[in-house]
């Protein structure tokens, strides 16, 4: 385990034990005896990851005297989706087994249900990581698909990880893509929470941020080497995911030391069902590092306007009444996405005077805020060929998004999350509609990308 990781699991409530290294899936069962003592275990798993160390992870219990009960075991297809429905199926299958301490084997959405499924029965668990595909393995809280919306449910987070290095980095090269999307959107991240940070929104926790952004530069240095199957690159790639759910453990309030616009693209295709028709389905990971792009190709466009000369005025006389924003939102959602929205919305909705109080803010601090910010983000292009590199998704017509649809999600995602991110900085300067509208010009970033039928 490396010295970074070792030092975070100092600082963090729910996590006790990380075994990060090669050949460690044996370790699973002296790991379960000295947390759990004599409980007993079900393994959760679906048919792939127990393909890929269920056996070992059970001989490994088995062999330290822990006394296994018939495991659960998902189908492999269709891929388990993190979704409410499944966080009650484990949870109503454990509740007879009275005491049991579950073990899932897998990534993000087996994680993350038996996370909720165990927190909701004041039970802790481990998971054994089988692929380097997200940054949520150490995190408080869990991502789950309720009612059609998706959001961040409260639970600890596992109080042991076992991570394999050849275990991860032998999964398909999808997950490697979906996890480095993950990972890289916190460089945008950052830069949201500069900005809340600067305008007094939600301050810089200095100890959560270099966990996050100290070992993120060095993770994702190598595409070439994690396309490759290097092994350096995938320590790199798998210690900077791990620091990434150990932060958000550690400051709890929310994701966001991890999460940011970025997120919010890939959260609204999700809802929206955007490539769940593929086989097999497009993880998280592929979308976010879409959404990454997005939001860096608005960042340039950002730091090169200049809000020290915002017309606060004009700014505050087209800002909407509470009733206009409502409705606004209401005119882009429907169903079971509507209502959520419109919470999430007015959560961080200003009336006039806090609004012009704001602004006031954002011109005095813009100078620092652009020149932090600058220093934070990386060019969009950049991001686009690390992406392509370790084959993720780069252009949003590989996810069957339509221009007008993709165009359109610039303004629908800042709808669905009351976090402060850079798109809320432009709704409330009113220049969102200007700098969205440059990028799909025929010299702006998605002008020089043309889709398919074009």
């Amino acid at each position: 385990m490396s010295e970074l990781i070792d030092k975070a699991l100092a600082d963090c409530g729910d996590t006790d034990v990380v075994v990060m290294g090669r050949n460690v899936l044996e370790e699973t069962g002296r790991v379960f005896k000295e947390l759990f003592g004599d409980a007993k275990v079900i393994i959760i798993a679906d048919e792939n990851t127990w393909a890929v160390a269920g056996e070992q992870t059970k001989a490994s219990l088995e062999g330290a005297g822990v006394e296994t009960v018939e495991p659960m075991i998902f189908p492999g297809r269709p891929a388990v989706y993190a979704c409410y429905a499944n966080v009650e199926k484990i949870r109503d299958h454990m509740r007879d087994l009275d005491g049991v301490i579950a073990c899932s084997i897998g990534s993000g959405t087996l994680n993350d249900i038996t996370k909720r499924a165990s927190d909701e029965l004041g039970r802790r668990y481990m998971n054994v990581c089988t692929a380097a595909s997200m940054d949520g393995y150490a995190a408080f809280g869990a991502s789950i698909t309720e009612n059609g919306f998706k959001h961040t449910m409260s639970c600890r987070a596992p109080q042991a990880l076992i991570a394999d290095l050849p275990t991860m980095a032998g999964a398909p090269q999808r997950c490697t893509a979906t996890g480095l999307g993950d990972l890289i959107e916190k460089v945008p991240a950052g830069a949201d929470w500069i900005v809340a940070d600067e305008l007094g929104i939600e301050p810089i926790d200095d100890e959560v941020w270099d966990l996050v952004q100290g070992p993120l530069t060095s993770a994702i240095s190598d595409p070439e080497g994690l396309a490759n199957g290097k092994p350096e690159a995938f320590d790199g790639l798998i210690e900077g995911l791990v620091m990434s759910g150990l932060a958000m453990q550690k400051y709890r309030i929310s994701s966001r030391p991890a999460s940011g616009a970025g997120h919010q693209f890939s959260h609204l295709w999700e809802m929206e069902h955007v490539g769940m028709d593929q086989d097999p389905p497009l993880t998280h990971g592929f979308k976010v590092g879409l959404g990454t792009i997005s939001v860096l190709a608005l960042w340039e466009r950002t730091l090169n306007h200049d809000f020290s000369t915002l017309d606060v005025d004009a700014a505050v006389a087209k800002w909407p009444s509470a009733e206009e924003m409502e409705a606004k939102v209401r005119a882009n959602f429907t169903g079971d996405m509507l209502e959520p929205a419109v919470r999430q919305t007015m959560d961080k909705y200003l009336d006039a005077d806090a609004l012009r109080e704001r602004l006031e803010l954002v011109k005095s601090t813009w100078p620092t805020v652009r020149e932090r910010c600058r220093s934070q983000v990386m060019p969009a292009a950049k991001v686009e060929e690390i992406i392509k590199t370790v084959g993720g998704i780069y252009h949003p017509a590989q996810i069957g998004l339509t221009r007008e649809r993709f165009h359109d999600t610039y303004y629908r995602c800042q709808m669905i999350r009351s976090r402060y991110t850079l798109l809320d900085l432009l709704v409330e300067t009113g220049t969102i509609g200007d700098l969205v509208e440059s990028l799909f010009e025929p010299d702006g970033f998605w002008g020089r990308r043309p889709w398919p039928q074009d």
